[in-house]
């Protein structure tokens, strides 16, 4: 148990807004807690929220699922890429 000591959110991954929320729903269903931030504006605009406008969506999770979480975007990047490479 940490003491004394405010958990943080890190940023776990970057993308669209298609992205972001299939990695959100992917952490959530491996019972990772995780939210996004500029999903409005990173789909309205998301020159204002990334430069050139990509990885404009961000997901966060709590530091303590961080390890856990990084495995999770790793498979999901993995996947794409394969899907992209085909």
């Amino acid at each position: 148990m940490i003491k004394n000591h405010e958990i943080e959110p890190i940023l776990i991954f970057a993308g669209t807004a298609w992205e972001a929320g299939i990695v959100k729903s992917l952490l959530e269903n491996a019972e990772v807690e995780a939210f996004l931030k500029d999903e409005i504006m990173g789909t309205l605009n998301p020159w204002w929220t990334a430069p050139g406008g990509a990885g404009s969506v961000k997901v966060f999770v709590s530091e303590l699922d961080f390890e856990k979480a990084k495995l999770i975007v790793k498979d999901f990047e993995n996947n794409i890429k394969k899907k992209n490479e085909s």
